[in-house]
Protein backbone atom coordinates (compact mmCIF):
# COMPACT_ATOMS: atom_id res chain seq x y z
CA UNK A 1 0.00 0.00 0.00
CA UNK A 2 0.99 3.75 -0.28
CA UNK A 3 2.51 5.85 2.10
CA UNK A 4 -0.32 8.25 3.24
CA UNK A 5 -0.11 11.39 1.57
CA UNK A 6 1.56 13.89 4.09
CA UNK A 7 -0.48 16.88 3.22
CA UNK A 8 -3.99 15.92 4.04
CA UNK A 9 -5.15 15.13 7.33
CA UNK A 10 -7.82 11.79 8.37
CA UNK A 11 -10.91 13.42 6.87
CA UNK A 12 -14.52 12.62 7.78
CA UNK A 13 -15.88 11.67 4.75
CA UNK A 14 -13.89 10.52 1.25
CA UNK A 15 -16.34 10.66 -1.37
CA UNK A 16 -14.71 8.21 -4.16
CA UNK A 17 -15.97 9.72 -7.75
CA UNK A 18 -16.50 13.89 -8.74
CA UNK A 19 -19.27 13.16 -11.35
CA UNK A 20 -22.37 14.39 -10.85
CA UNK A 21 -23.87 12.17 -8.14
CA UNK A 22 -20.66 12.00 -6.15
CA UNK A 23 -20.72 15.76 -6.66
CA UNK A 24 -23.79 15.83 -5.46
CA UNK A 25 -24.02 13.99 -2.24
CA UNK A 26 -20.54 15.63 -1.47
CA UNK A 27 -22.18 19.07 -1.61
CA UNK A 28 -25.08 17.82 0.82
CA UNK A 29 -22.52 16.36 3.26
CA UNK A 30 -20.91 19.95 3.93
CA UNK A 31 -23.78 20.69 6.33
CA UNK A 32 -23.77 17.60 8.45
CA UNK A 33 -19.68 16.64 8.23
CA UNK A 34 -16.58 18.02 8.55
CA UNK A 35 -14.24 17.65 5.98
CA UNK A 36 -14.39 16.02 3.01
CA UNK A 37 -12.58 14.87 0.32
CA UNK A 38 -14.00 14.33 -3.61
CA UNK A 39 -11.21 11.98 -5.25
CA UNK A 40 -11.59 11.96 -8.85
CA UNK A 41 -9.72 10.26 -11.77
CA UNK A 42 -9.44 12.61 -13.77
CA UNK A 43 -10.57 13.72 -17.14
CA UNK A 44 -9.85 10.12 -18.49
CA UNK A 45 -12.63 8.79 -16.69
CA UNK A 46 -15.57 7.64 -18.54
CA UNK A 47 -18.04 9.94 -17.37
CA UNK A 48 -21.38 9.71 -17.17
CA UNK A 49 -21.85 13.44 -16.11
CA UNK A 50 -20.34 15.05 -19.46
CA UNK A 51 -22.05 12.49 -21.81
CA UNK A 52 -25.81 12.79 -20.55
CA UNK A 53 -29.18 14.26 -21.94
CA UNK A 54 -29.77 16.35 -19.25
CA UNK A 55 -33.25 15.37 -18.55
CA UNK A 56 -35.05 15.87 -14.75
CA UNK A 57 -37.59 13.01 -15.47
CA UNK A 58 -39.88 10.70 -13.67
CA UNK A 59 -42.27 9.35 -16.06
CA UNK A 60 -39.98 6.30 -16.99
CA UNK A 61 -39.23 5.97 -13.38
CA UNK A 62 -40.33 2.95 -11.07
CA UNK A 63 -41.71 -0.22 -13.36
CA UNK A 64 -40.79 -3.08 -11.62
CA UNK A 65 -39.88 -1.55 -8.72
CA UNK A 66 -42.44 1.56 -7.14
CA UNK A 67 -39.76 2.59 -4.60
CA UNK A 68 -37.61 3.70 -7.24
CA UNK A 69 -41.11 5.98 -8.93
CA UNK A 70 -41.35 7.20 -5.12
CA UNK A 71 -37.94 8.28 -4.62
CA UNK A 72 -37.97 9.95 -8.21
CA UNK A 73 -40.84 11.77 -7.17
CA UNK A 74 -39.06 13.41 -4.62
CA UNK A 75 -36.04 14.63 -6.39
CA UNK A 76 -38.12 16.02 -8.98
CA UNK A 77 -40.14 17.94 -5.94
CA UNK A 78 -36.48 19.20 -4.18
CA UNK A 79 -34.98 20.41 -7.77
CA UNK A 80 -35.83 24.14 -7.98
CA UNK A 81 -34.68 24.39 -4.28
CA UNK A 82 -31.06 22.88 -5.47
CA UNK A 83 -31.16 25.12 -8.27
CA UNK A 84 -31.66 27.61 -6.61
CA UNK A 85 -29.13 27.24 -3.87
CA UNK A 86 -26.51 26.30 -6.14
CA UNK A 87 -27.02 29.98 -7.97
CA UNK A 88 -27.11 31.74 -4.72
CA UNK A 89 -23.62 30.16 -3.66
CA UNK A 90 -21.99 29.89 -7.35
CA UNK A 91 -23.82 32.73 -9.11
CA UNK A 92 -24.48 29.58 -11.94
CA UNK A 93 -27.54 29.17 -13.42
CA UNK A 94 -27.77 25.44 -14.05
CA UNK A 95 -30.63 26.31 -16.37
CA UNK A 96 -33.49 24.21 -14.65
CA UNK A 97 -37.21 24.47 -16.59
CA UNK A 98 -39.28 22.37 -15.19
CA UNK A 99 -42.78 22.74 -17.41
CA UNK A 100 -43.31 19.45 -17.76
CA UNK A 101 -42.41 16.68 -20.13
CA UNK A 102 -43.65 14.99 -23.25
CA UNK A 103 -43.30 10.94 -24.19
CA UNK A 104 -44.18 11.50 -28.05
CA UNK A 105 -45.99 8.29 -29.56
CA UNK A 106 -46.67 7.39 -33.07
CA UNK A 107 -49.44 5.32 -34.45
CA UNK A 108 -52.03 3.04 -32.32
CA UNK A 109 -49.67 0.84 -31.34
CA UNK A 110 -47.23 2.64 -29.41
CA UNK A 111 -50.77 4.97 -27.77
CA UNK A 112 -51.86 1.49 -26.24
CA UNK A 113 -48.25 -0.22 -25.44
CA UNK A 114 -47.36 3.13 -23.44
CA UNK A 115 -50.68 3.44 -21.87
CA UNK A 116 -50.77 0.36 -20.50
CA UNK A 117 -47.06 0.55 -19.16
CA UNK A 118 -48.01 3.58 -17.52
CA UNK A 119 -51.59 2.38 -15.96
CA UNK A 120 -48.85 -0.99 -14.51
CA UNK A 121 -46.30 1.38 -13.35
CA UNK A 122 -48.47 3.60 -11.21
CA UNK A 123 -50.61 0.67 -9.62
CA UNK A 124 -47.37 -1.21 -8.56
CA UNK A 125 -46.96 -1.27 -4.38
CA UNK A 126 -45.09 1.45 -3.55
CA UNK A 127 -45.68 3.76 -5.81
CA UNK A 128 -47.24 7.58 -4.93
CA UNK A 129 -49.98 8.39 -7.32
CA UNK A 130 -48.94 11.71 -8.88
CA UNK A 131 -50.66 13.75 -12.33
CA UNK A 132 -50.19 12.17 -15.88
CA UNK A 133 -51.89 12.51 -18.51
CA UNK A 134 -52.64 11.02 -21.83
CA UNK A 135 -52.68 13.82 -24.57
CA UNK A 136 -54.15 13.34 -28.06
CA UNK A 137 -52.35 15.04 -31.22
CA UNK A 138 -53.93 18.25 -31.15
CA UNK A 139 -53.43 18.50 -27.30
CA UNK A 140 -49.62 17.61 -27.66
CA UNK A 141 -49.71 20.05 -30.51
CA UNK A 142 -50.86 22.48 -28.05
CA UNK A 143 -47.72 22.06 -26.57
CA UNK A 144 -45.32 21.80 -28.89
CA UNK A 145 -46.16 23.80 -32.23
CA UNK A 146 -44.74 22.54 -35.42
CA UNK A 147 -45.54 18.85 -33.90
CA UNK A 148 -45.31 16.38 -36.80
CA UNK A 149 -48.67 14.65 -37.84
CA UNK A 150 -47.02 10.98 -36.91
CA UNK A 151 -46.89 12.00 -33.80
CA UNK A 152 -50.73 10.35 -32.77
CA UNK A 153 -50.49 11.38 -28.89
CA UNK A 154 -48.06 11.34 -25.91
CA UNK A 155 -47.79 11.35 -22.31
CA UNK A 156 -47.32 14.04 -20.49
CA UNK A 157 -46.54 14.97 -16.93
CA UNK A 158 -46.15 18.25 -14.68
CA UNK A 159 -43.39 17.44 -12.79
CA UNK A 160 -40.63 16.68 -15.52
CA UNK A 161 -37.79 19.14 -17.47
CA UNK A 162 -34.19 19.40 -17.94
CA UNK A 163 -31.33 21.53 -16.62
CA UNK A 164 -27.97 21.98 -18.27
CA UNK A 165 -25.54 19.28 -16.92
CA UNK A 166 -22.19 20.80 -17.66
CA UNK A 167 -23.36 24.03 -15.89
CA UNK A 168 -24.56 21.64 -13.10
CA UNK A 169 -21.30 20.35 -12.57
CA UNK A 170 -19.26 23.20 -12.85
CA UNK A 171 -22.18 24.43 -9.85
CA UNK A 172 -21.06 21.62 -7.73
CA UNK A 173 -17.30 21.79 -7.71
CA UNK A 174 -17.24 25.56 -7.95
CA UNK A 175 -18.98 24.97 -4.39
CA UNK A 176 -16.42 22.72 -3.26
CA UNK A 177 -13.72 25.38 -3.93
CA UNK A 178 -15.35 27.97 -1.68
CA UNK A 179 -16.36 25.45 0.78
CA UNK A 180 -13.50 23.91 1.90
CA UNK A 181 -14.23 20.68 0.38
CA UNK A 182 -10.82 18.80 -0.73
CA UNK A 183 -11.78 18.44 -4.68
CA UNK A 184 -8.64 15.77 -5.73
CA UNK A 185 -8.23 14.83 -9.24
CA UNK A 186 -6.06 12.28 -10.44
CA UNK A 187 -6.51 10.50 -7.24
CA UNK A 188 -8.40 6.86 -8.89
CA UNK A 189 -8.36 4.56 -6.12
CA UNK A 190 -6.61 1.49 -6.39
CA UNK A 191 -7.23 -0.37 -3.22
CA UNK A 192 -9.36 -0.12 -0.02
CA UNK A 193 -8.32 -1.22 3.29
CA UNK A 194 -9.33 -0.86 6.68
CA UNK A 195 -7.00 0.41 9.60
CA UNK A 196 -6.91 -0.89 13.33
CA UNK A 197 -7.99 2.73 14.61
CA UNK A 198 -11.25 2.33 12.51
CA UNK A 199 -10.65 4.51 9.49
CA UNK A 200 -9.98 3.60 5.86
CA UNK A 201 -7.23 3.65 3.33
CA UNK A 202 -8.03 4.59 0.15
CA UNK A 203 -4.77 4.10 -1.95
CA UNK A 204 -3.94 6.45 -4.83
CA UNK A 205 -1.48 6.91 -7.68
CA UNK A 206 -0.71 10.27 -5.36
CA UNK A 207 -1.00 8.48 -2.16
CA UNK A 208 -3.07 7.04 0.76
CA UNK A 209 -5.99 9.43 1.45
CA UNK A 210 -7.70 8.38 5.14
CA UNK A 211 -11.12 8.67 5.94
CA UNK A 212 -13.26 8.13 8.91
CA UNK A 213 -16.89 7.14 6.11
CA UNK A 214 -16.32 6.73 2.53
CA UNK A 215 -18.94 7.21 0.22
CA UNK A 216 -18.47 5.01 -3.25
CA UNK A 217 -20.12 7.14 -6.07
CA UNK A 218 -17.14 5.94 -8.81
CA UNK A 219 -20.04 5.04 -11.52
CA UNK A 220 -18.79 2.12 -13.97
CA UNK A 221 -16.01 1.77 -11.34
CA UNK A 222 -18.69 0.64 -8.63
CA UNK A 223 -18.71 -3.13 -9.10
CA UNK A 224 -14.91 -3.46 -8.14
CA UNK A 225 -14.65 -0.65 -5.58
CA UNK A 226 -17.53 -2.58 -4.13
CA UNK A 227 -15.78 -5.55 -3.58
CA UNK A 228 -12.97 -3.75 -1.90
CA UNK A 229 -15.65 -3.19 1.33
CA UNK A 230 -17.68 -6.60 0.90
CA UNK A 231 -20.37 -5.14 -1.19
CA UNK A 232 -21.06 -7.33 -4.38
CA UNK A 233 -22.66 -4.79 -6.80
CA UNK A 234 -23.22 -6.46 -10.54
CA UNK A 235 -22.81 -3.74 -13.13
CA UNK A 236 -24.49 -3.82 -16.56
CA UNK A 237 -23.74 -0.50 -18.63
CA UNK A 238 -25.80 0.37 -21.26
CA UNK A 239 -24.33 3.01 -24.40
CA UNK A 240 -26.49 5.57 -24.90
CA UNK A 241 -25.81 7.68 -28.63
CA UNK A 242 -26.92 11.33 -28.62
CA UNK A 243 -26.64 13.62 -31.78
CA UNK A 244 -26.81 17.19 -31.35
CA UNK A 245 -27.99 19.75 -33.63
CA UNK A 246 -27.38 23.66 -34.58
CA UNK A 247 -28.40 26.06 -32.41
CA UNK A 248 -31.55 27.98 -33.84
CA UNK A 249 -33.95 30.24 -31.73
CA UNK A 250 -36.29 28.74 -28.97
CA UNK A 251 -38.65 26.60 -30.82
CA UNK A 252 -39.33 23.91 -27.68
CA UNK A 253 -40.35 25.11 -24.50
CA UNK A 254 -41.78 21.22 -23.52
CA UNK A 255 -38.88 18.51 -23.56
CA UNK A 256 -39.47 15.26 -24.87
CA UNK A 257 -37.64 11.83 -23.32
CA UNK A 258 -36.28 11.53 -27.38
CA UNK A 259 -35.63 15.60 -27.90
CA UNK A 260 -34.87 18.58 -26.04
CA UNK A 261 -33.93 22.11 -26.67
CA UNK A 262 -31.03 23.65 -24.86
CA UNK A 263 -30.79 26.86 -23.02
CA UNK A 264 -28.44 28.49 -25.32
CA UNK A 265 -30.74 27.30 -28.69
CA UNK A 266 -28.79 23.84 -29.45
CA UNK A 267 -30.91 20.50 -29.64
CA UNK A 268 -29.89 16.91 -28.39
CA UNK A 269 -32.02 13.83 -29.91
CA UNK A 270 -31.09 10.67 -28.01
CA UNK A 271 -32.74 7.84 -26.27
CA UNK A 272 -30.89 4.97 -27.78
CA UNK A 273 -30.24 2.03 -25.44
CA UNK A 274 -27.57 -0.38 -26.77
CA UNK A 275 -26.18 -3.39 -24.70
CA UNK A 276 -22.81 -2.71 -24.90
CA UNK A 277 -20.95 -4.03 -22.07
CA UNK A 278 -17.91 -1.90 -21.29
CA UNK A 279 -17.42 -1.40 -24.90
CA UNK A 280 -15.68 1.25 -26.87
CA UNK A 281 -17.52 4.80 -26.71
CA UNK A 282 -18.21 5.23 -30.52
CA UNK A 283 -20.88 6.40 -32.42
CA UNK A 284 -22.49 4.75 -35.41
CA UNK A 285 -24.52 5.60 -38.57
CA UNK A 286 -27.59 3.13 -38.15
CA UNK A 287 -28.37 4.32 -34.81
CA UNK A 288 -27.78 8.22 -35.50
CA UNK A 289 -30.23 7.92 -38.57
CA UNK A 290 -32.67 6.42 -36.42
CA UNK A 291 -32.31 9.18 -34.06
CA UNK A 292 -32.45 11.89 -36.62
CA UNK A 293 -35.53 10.42 -38.97
CA UNK A 294 -37.47 10.41 -35.88
CA UNK A 295 -36.53 13.77 -34.45
CA UNK A 296 -38.20 14.98 -38.24
CA UNK A 297 -41.05 13.02 -38.04
CA UNK A 298 -41.91 14.47 -34.71
CA UNK A 299 -40.78 18.27 -35.51
CA UNK A 300 -40.44 18.38 -38.99
CA UNK A 301 -39.37 21.66 -38.66
CA UNK A 302 -35.79 20.30 -37.87
CA UNK A 303 -35.59 18.79 -41.24
CA UNK A 304 -33.90 22.19 -41.77
CA UNK A 305 -31.32 22.29 -39.48
CA UNK A 306 -27.73 21.04 -39.44
CA UNK A 307 -26.38 18.30 -37.18
CA UNK A 308 -22.94 19.32 -35.44
CA UNK A 309 -21.95 16.38 -33.50
CA UNK A 310 -22.32 13.22 -31.97
CA UNK A 311 -21.30 11.37 -28.96
CA UNK A 312 -22.04 8.09 -27.06
CA UNK A 313 -21.41 7.64 -23.64
CA UNK A 314 -22.09 4.05 -21.04
CA UNK A 315 -25.38 4.66 -18.71
CA UNK A 316 -24.10 3.65 -14.82
CA UNK A 317 -26.16 0.96 -14.10
CA UNK A 318 -26.70 -2.14 -11.49
CA UNK A 319 -27.57 -5.60 -13.89
CA UNK A 320 -31.55 -4.08 -13.07
CA UNK A 321 -31.34 -0.97 -13.82
CA UNK A 322 -32.19 0.59 -10.29
CA UNK A 323 -30.37 2.53 -8.24
CA UNK A 324 -27.96 1.24 -5.00
CA UNK A 325 -28.03 2.53 -1.63
CA UNK A 326 -26.27 0.54 0.69
CA UNK A 327 -23.95 0.99 3.63
CA UNK A 328 -21.42 -2.05 3.99
CA UNK A 329 -23.04 -5.17 6.10
CA UNK A 330 -19.17 -6.08 6.68
CA UNK A 331 -17.17 -2.48 6.88
CA UNK A 332 -19.74 -0.06 8.73
CA UNK A 333 -18.93 3.38 7.19
CA UNK A 334 -18.28 2.60 4.02
CA UNK A 335 -21.22 3.87 1.57
CA UNK A 336 -22.26 2.83 -1.81
CA UNK A 337 -24.34 5.13 -4.04
CA UNK A 338 -24.95 3.76 -7.93
CA UNK A 339 -27.71 5.06 -10.69
CA UNK A 340 -28.02 5.89 -14.27
CA UNK A 341 -30.39 8.88 -13.34
CA UNK A 342 -27.70 11.49 -11.87
CA UNK A 343 -29.32 14.18 -13.05
CA UNK A 344 -32.48 13.46 -12.15
CA UNK A 345 -31.53 12.03 -8.61
CA UNK A 346 -28.73 14.68 -7.70
CA UNK A 347 -31.37 17.22 -5.26
CA UNK A 348 -32.41 13.83 -3.26
CA UNK A 349 -28.68 12.77 -3.39
CA UNK A 350 -27.62 16.12 -1.94
CA UNK A 351 -30.53 17.25 0.01
CA UNK A 352 -32.05 13.55 1.50
CA UNK A 353 -29.12 11.01 0.73
CA UNK A 354 -26.34 12.45 2.35
CA UNK A 355 -27.63 13.77 5.78
CA UNK A 356 -28.18 10.26 5.96
CA UNK A 357 -24.64 8.99 5.20
CA UNK A 358 -23.32 11.91 7.83
CA UNK A 359 -25.41 10.55 10.42
CA UNK A 360 -23.92 6.61 9.32
CA UNK A 361 -26.98 5.18 8.54
CA UNK A 362 -29.82 4.85 5.64
CA UNK A 363 -33.46 4.98 6.00
CA UNK A 364 -35.23 2.31 6.12
CA UNK A 365 -37.19 2.91 3.08
CA UNK A 366 -33.83 2.82 1.17
CA UNK A 367 -33.66 -1.38 2.13
CA UNK A 368 -35.27 -2.17 -1.80
CA UNK A 369 -32.29 -0.32 -3.63
CA UNK A 370 -29.85 -2.90 -1.70
CA UNK A 371 -27.60 -5.14 -3.37
CA UNK A 372 -29.02 -8.06 -1.35
CA UNK A 373 -31.67 -7.88 -3.97
CA UNK A 374 -29.21 -9.90 -6.76
CA UNK A 375 -28.46 -12.08 -4.06
CA UNK A 376 -31.40 -13.50 -2.69
CA UNK A 377 -31.86 -17.58 -2.85
CA UNK A 378 -34.81 -19.23 -4.13
CA UNK A 379 -35.68 -22.97 -3.78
Amino acid sequence: MAAASPRFPVFDVAVVGGGLVGSAVAYGLRDHAGTIAVLDEGDIALRASRGNFGLVWLQSKGYGLGTYSRWTLNSTRMWARLAARLAQETGIDVALEQKGGLTPLMGDYEVEARLAWVQTLMAQPGVEPYEWKLLDHHQAASLVPGLGPDVTGAIWTPHDGIVNPLKLLRAFHTAFSTSGVEYLPHHGVTAIARQPGGEFALTTPQGDIRARKIVLAGGLRNGDLGRMVGIDLPMAPQRGQILVLERTRRLLDTPMVTLRQNDEGSWLVGDSQEDAGYAEQVTTLPVLATLADRAVRTLPALRDVRAVRAWSALRVRAKDGFPVYEQSPTQPGAFIVTCHSGVTLAATHALHLAPMIAAGALSPDLAPFSTRRFHVQTH
